[in-house]
């Protein structure tokens, strides 16, 4: 089957945070990480695809705040384009040896959260010294699994389907420079 419309969610949406907000955002949680990585390098582990966006724009905050970063990803994923549910499927795991590290996981958003619980588990079982997760946003309900919160978070997003700045509707839109909201549940596939 085909995804829906691009041009039509974008129709059936509304702008939640524009660009000028998101940046600012980022700019001020660069100031927080950047204090409390302040004399470490930490394994910067960005979540893909959806964190890319985000990530990308929040290195080049730290790095003119002087915080060095080692990069790398993984890319584990429980949608398959779909809205929600699914299992969670490795697709690559980082390369970088975890063991004493402190590390950074960077992701779009923390919705309900089991794809970083079971990510923030696995980089704890590789031996990280410390691992902390900096989300663009947090969806605002309270569906998220226990335990789990952004250490670092920009904005809050309502409780409705939301794309564009790395989010994607059925891998379409993850390159809008604003954060949509559809007014209404988008069509199943």
């Amino acid at each position: 089957m085909t995804a829906p419309s691009l041009a039509a969610a974008l129709e059936r949406s509304s702008i939640v945070h524009d660009r000028k907000t998101i940046e600012d955002a980022i700019r001020a949680m660069s100031v927080r990480i950047r204090n409390d990585y302040a004399g470490t390098v930490p394994v910067y582990l960005t979540v893909m695809h959806g964190g890319m966006p985000f990530a990308a724009q929040l290195a080049l905050e730290l790095g003119a705040r002087g915080l060095d970063l080692e990069f790398d990803y993984l890319h584990a994923s429980r949608y398959r384009g779909t809205t929600t549910g699914g299992v969670l499927t490795w697709k690559h795991r980082p390369a970088t040896p975890l063991q004493g590290r402190r590390v950074l996981l960077v992701d779009d958003i923390v919705d309900e959260g089991y794809t970083l619980a079971a990510v923030r588990a696995w980089v704890q079982e590789q031996g990280a010294q410390d691992v902390r997760i900096a989300a663009l946003a947090v969806k605002d309900h309270g569906r998220c699994v226990a335990g789990l919160s952004a250490d670092y978070s920009g904005l809050v997003v309502p409780d409705r389907y939301v794309y564009g700045y790395g989010l994607d509707f059925y891998e379409q839109g993850r390159n809008l420079p604003a954060i949509y909201a559809l007014e209404e549940a988008p069509l199943e596939e």
